[in-house]
């Protein structure tokens, strides 16, 4: 009989509401490891969950742990304590027949049960341990050919602050880190143990240092192999054949600068692209069968009529050649994830294991596993925020990422530069791309603090905060003013109460009435709104199998107008028209980007904004009267301005920390808003036993 009882509901003063953010400040709370405290949820711990992909998805307040504690925890303590006294004052005959009978039985199954039955093996219970646990963001892990080490990028030593990744190795079971790397890289760095164990390969993402490279695995000096071209984080996964003669690596394809992976010769150095499936508009992810026989990586493709217009495919090719093949995924489907944030053989080569969220509101990356052969899946029971998994040669052990994020809103005074930057809206959830009103009173941002991505109110002070949308979705966000300041526009994707599930639509709220309307056009699919200033006209890019577009159209909803058409390779994000009315300009790409710009008078042709720096990420930027503020791709922390007339750029202010999605400046040109990464964490999770 269960000793348990069910868990009520606990209302805690809000002075005692204190957030614990992961499960490692749980268990620091507690004074107990993690293991212990993961395996207390089952006896009624009071831990949260929220459904949002880059929030950390466990949480707790001390208020409630503590009432749990002094409730349920003695209880459970209490009703052991009274078996145990109860077994203690049994009779000895008792004990011995018990015994005897025990011992009978267990001979009679030997004898007669075992010979005619087959062997059969427990289900072995998963259990992650923190293998790192340092401040900052730990993260691509990498076994050594023996499984004993893991390498792994790490950008918090030195202290105070992160200052870029460097390479790290660390042995399993005991704390001594071995740094392999002093040259800083602010974005990103990914490893592949050679297989003999004597060297790593690393891919350091890092504007003009980009490239592929090699370092000792005791220590040395790195050497560098090629050159890449600028890219994402998500493209940084390199790995080695276990041959020791390859190292498959991604790169941009010139001259459209196509996402394409190649296969770098040791004793060459030469590079060859590996066969291309003709519907990816982008690879990542290559990592080579056991046998060497395959090379398995994620194919995004631009497919349209979706929530984000793409959808990531895991696709498999023979190393001796031929053309890719995709492994089919009956009843599911990788839409709407983009290049999907790692990919690991099991030892076996029969499966693949990949971070993948199938939650049809939205919801943390769980690992999933792919059987090659018929293409099912299954759930890795282990939790949710994982991603960038490996699995040890022997197939023994799995390491995977996992993240937390937490992000407010900043002002920064334009008038008075020396003054101090303000934390103006925050939370212990998400806020970002803040918009101040016309008139200055108030700013909509986008926050998850309600469970999902809404649209919010405040006012110019960051208070007040009021919730303007409830679509309950995980895709609702960009929030756009109409030059009135009465409503706003948004866009919002898959929800359960959307009249249109799976697909992105631009809607309109009242900010007094707060019920939002669906923007009917003829346009299947919009995203990315943005108001004109004569208030006439809604803009908005949409994706389509055949390449994405910038349109603009009535406000009121009616046919769109095509402004720009552009090939699959290319993006037309977030256009922002000019306070002239004269141009509409937006970005090329989701990170270090140009920006382009088309005229309304003549729509059709864009061009590249003369002079203009190449911007951080499609968020980082905002118009102005006189020009262009934003986040520059060479300097991701620096607040930058282009001034239209004389093409000259001069810095704003620097963030002491790395900026995210949104900039706005107020219509007075006193205060700029902009999103802070406060608190950044990815610790590296193991799992012993895992076959």
């Amino acid at each position: 009989m269960s000793t348990s009882k069910p868990q009520p509901r606990i209302l805690v003063p809000e002075n005692r509401r204190e957030r614990l953010g992961s499960w490692k400040e749980i268990a620091a709370y507690l004074n107990r490891d993690e293991r212990t405290v993961r395996r207390w949820e089952a006896e009624g711990l009071p831990v949260h969950r929220k459904l949002h992909k880059k929030q950390a998805s466990v949480y707790a307040y001390k208020g409630e742990i503590d009432a749990w504690w002094n409730d349920d925890r003695q209880h459970l303590d209490q009703a052991a304590a009274e078996t145990n006294r109860a077994t203690a004052v049994r009779p000895v005959w008792f004990r011995v027949g018990v015994g005897v009978l025990a011992a009978a039985a267990v001979a009679l199954i030997v004898a007669f049960i075992y010979p005619r039955s087959r062997p059969r093996t427990a289900p072995v219970t998963l259990s992650p341990i923190p293998f790192t646990t340092y401040e900052g963001t730990e993260t691509m892990p990498s076994f050594s050919p023996d499984g004993s080490r893991i390498a792994f990028a790490w950008d918090g030593d030195p202290p105070p602050g992160p200052k870029g990744f460097d390479l790290y190795v660390k042995v399993i079971g005991s704390e001594n880190l071995l740094r392999l790397t002093r040259h800083p890289s602010p974005d990103w760095i990914a490893s592949a143990w050679s297989p003999d164990g004597t060297q790593i390969a690393f891919h350091r993402i890092s504007g003009s240092d980009a490239g592929v490279y090699v370092v000792p695995a005791l220590g040395g000096p790195e050497r560098k192999l090629r050159s890449t071209r600028e890219l994402h984080r998500t493209g940084a996964l390199i790995d080695w054949s276990r041959d020791g003669k390859w190292i498959a690596f991604q790169d941009r394809f010139p001259p459209d600068n196509l996402l394409r992976l190649y296969l770098l010769s040791l004793e060459t150095l030469d590079s060859r692209q590996i066969p291309h499936a003709t519907e990816c508009v982008g690879e990542k992810s290559p990592i080579f069968s056991h046998d060497g026989k395959q090379l398995a990586y994620t194919c995004w493709k631009n497919i349209g009529n979706t929530e984000s217009g793409m959808e990531s495919s895991i696709n498999i090719v023979a190393t001796s050649g031929g053309q890719p093949r995709q492994i089919r995924t009956p009843g599911k489907t990788l839409t709407g994830w983009g290049p999907l944030m790692g990919l690991a053989w099991t030892a076996d080569d029969k499966r693949l294991i990949f971070p993948g969220d199938f939650q049809p509101e939205g919801g943390d990356f769980e690992l999933y596993e792919l059987t090659i052969a018929d293409g099912s899946l299954r759930r890795i029971p282990l939790g949710q925020d994982a991603i960038w998994p490996t699995v040890s040669p022997r197939g023994d052990k799995l390491a995977y990422a996992t993240y937390s994020y937490h992000l407010n809103i900043w002002r920064e005074d334009l008038l008075h530069p020396e003054s101090a930057a303000v934390k103006l809206i925050s939370s212990t959830w998400e806020q970002e791309k803040p918009a101040y009103s016309p008139d200055g009173m108030h700013i909509a941002f986008q926050s998850n603090r309600g469970g999902f991505d809404e649209i919010w109110m405040s006012d110019a002070e960051g208070t007040q905060p009021v919730q303007i949308s409830n679509l309950k979705s995980s895709e609702t966000g960009d929030p756009s003013w109409s030059p009135d300041g009465k409503t706003i526009a948004f866009a919002s994707g898959s929800s359960s109460v959307s009249e249109v599930s799976g697909v992105s639509g631009i809607y309109i709220v009242d900010i007094s009435e707060r019920i939002p309307r669906r923007l009917v056009t003829n346009i299947f699919e919009a995203e990315m709104p943005s108001w004109s200033h004569d208030g006439k006209w809604i803009y908005f890019m949409s994706r389509g199998t055949d390449g994405q577009k910038v349109y603009r159209c009535p406000a009121a909803g009616g046919d769109a107008v095509l402004l720009a058409a552009l090939p699959s390779t290319e993006q037309g994000l977030y256009p922002l028209e000019s306070f002239d009315g004269e141009t509409v300009y937006f970005a090329g790409s989701e990170s270090d980007t140009p920006l382009y710009a088309v005229s309304l008078r003549n729509p059709g042709t864009k061009v590249v904004l003369e002079a203009m720096p190449t911007i951080a990420r499609a968020t980082f930027w905002t118009i102005a009267p006189g020009g262009i503020y934003f986040v520059a791709a060479d300097a991701p922390n620096s607040i930058r301005y282009f001034d239209f007339h004389t093409k000259h750029v001069r810095q704003i202010f620097e963030s002491d920390k790395r900026p995210w999605h949104g900039l706005s400046v107020s219509p007075d040109g006193h205060w700029i808003l902009y999103v802070k990464v406060d608190g950044e964490n990815q610790d590296i999770m193991l799992v012993d036993q895992f076959r």
